[in-house]
């Protein structure tokens, strides 16, 4: 079997990583045991199903005890709980969040009421004259699509699954196909949505 020199670049490139990785490697053991049994001990607690935002939350905490402990082991505790309180009702009270909700609704209503498809065709039917009309129709409904959400994975999930098999039937290239939704879905990072 013959490989196309794209798959030579490639491996070569891969080679290049890997084989300074393997020699540069230091595959002594370390000193709490080996690399293996380091990792062992990371994943014990997504193991044991424990949420990994309450890890992450008494990891904050017990490190911000230990360093409040290395200033003042008579208050420490206090500290490190005066500080939780006021994070957390910092977060609670960011303004900003309560669009979070108002967004799950907002899709919600879109999937529901089936708005993106209906804009979709009909954008394919204003510009059937123009050559192209799908992609066009495509990058259009990405972009007012962006504009709303603002979330490059939403608009090139829902865009793939409504204009992509849409294009594939209507006898576009697939990487035409995939381009135009994968542009039409980086433009929500260009756009940002308007919440003021």
């Amino acid at each position: 079997m013959k490989l196309r020199k794209e798959l030579w670049f490639g491996f070569s490139l891969m080679a290049l990583i890997i084989i300074p990785v393997i020699v540069l490697m230091p595959w002594g053991t370390s000193q709490t045991g080996t690399w293996a049994h380091d990792a062992r001990a990371d994943l014990r607690g997504h193991h044991a199903r424990f949420p990994t935002a309450f890890t992450l939350m008494g990891m904050g905490v017990f490190f911000a005890w230990l360093a409040y402990r290395s200033v003042d082991p008579a208050t420490a505790g206090r500290q490190v709980l005066d500080l939780f309180v006021q994070r957390t009702y910092g977060v609670m009270s960011n303004d900003v969040l309560i669009a979070v909700p108002l967004f799950l609704f907002m899709g919600y209503l879109v999937e529901r009421a089936q708005l993106i498809d209906k804009l979709f065709r009909s954008l394919h039917l204003a510009t059937a004259r123009v050559p192209g009309s799908l992609a066009v129709a495509t990058i259009v409904t990405c972009a007012i699509f962006a504009t709303a959400t603002g979330i490059v994975g939403a608009v090139v999930t829902l865009m793939g699954l409504l204009a992509f098999p849409a294009m594939l039937k209507a006898g576009y290239n697939v990487k035409v196909a995939a381009g135009a939704v994968t542009a039409g879905g980086c433009l929500g990072i260009l756009i940002r949505p308007r919440c003021s």
